[in-house]
């Protein structure tokens, strides 16, 4: 054996060695934990905090929204004419219809009062940071929370209807259906207890800033 020609001084070096490599762990390397998706610094702009409103619009945490509801420009052939509104409530968008086969999607949340109108109507009011008043429903159904604001909420960071609204009408009438903004922008793409159709605050600034007030409203 080729041990025996080694001193014994080696031979107890080389058994001490053995003897530590035995008793060491092996640990597996940790772990590789998948990166967090890239997000488009156009979109991260799109939905930063506006600072020029008459209150603060705080960002929205884009980890919190489906990239299917980011504002984009989508093909959209359709028989409406351009700056018409089309309102899927089912698929949670909301459409500005464009030239050439395109629409501006909007994602959107839809309360229950979103889904009790269907038709065509009429833009007949826009307004910033709207005043907000809970239907007698609402009060009824839960005074606790309703009752204080029976006179009406002026708008605000905190109001439901967010920055803007936009008021549909029909044959001259309100239809109580309202597209609006929300300080809840993790309900869009969501069915909501209340409301009507509500955007994101970037979304609903955008969309009121493109459309006058008579713009004809589709919802499906």
């Amino acid at each position: 054996m080729i041990c025996a020609f080694l001193p014994a001084k080696r031979l107890a070096v080389i058994a001490f060695a053995l003897t530590m490599a035995a008793c060491t762990t092996v640990r597996p390397p940790p772990p590789q934990v998948a990166a967090a998706p890239a997000i488009d610094p156009l979109v991260a702009q799109r939905y930063s905090a506006l600072e020029t409103e008459k209150f603060h619009v705080p960002a929205v945490n884009l980890a919190d929204l489906q990239p299917r509801y980011v504002r984009k420009l989508v093909d959209y052939p359709t028989k409406h004419e351009p700056g018409t509104l089309v309102v899927d409530p089912k698929n949670r968008f909301l459409y500005l219809v464009q030239e050439g086969g395109k629409a501006l999607r909007y994602g959107v949340g839809v309360g229950k009062a979103g889904l009790e109108f269907s038709g065509t109507a009429v833009v007949e009011r826009k307004a910033q940071w709207p005043r907000w008043t809970p239907t007698r429903d609402m009060i009824r159904r839960e005074p606790e929370r309703y009752a204080k604001w029976a006179g009406g909420m002026a708008g605000g960071e905190n109001n439901p209807l967010g920055a803007r609204a936009l008021y549909l009408f029909k044959n001259g009438q309100d239809t109580l259906y309202r597209i609006h903004g929300t300080n809840e922008p993790e309900t869009i793409g969501e069915a909501v207890s209340s409301g009507c159709i509500r955007m994101m605050n970037q979304d609903v600034i955008d969309l009121y800033n493109r459309i006058p007030s008579g713009s004809k409203v589709v919802v499906l």
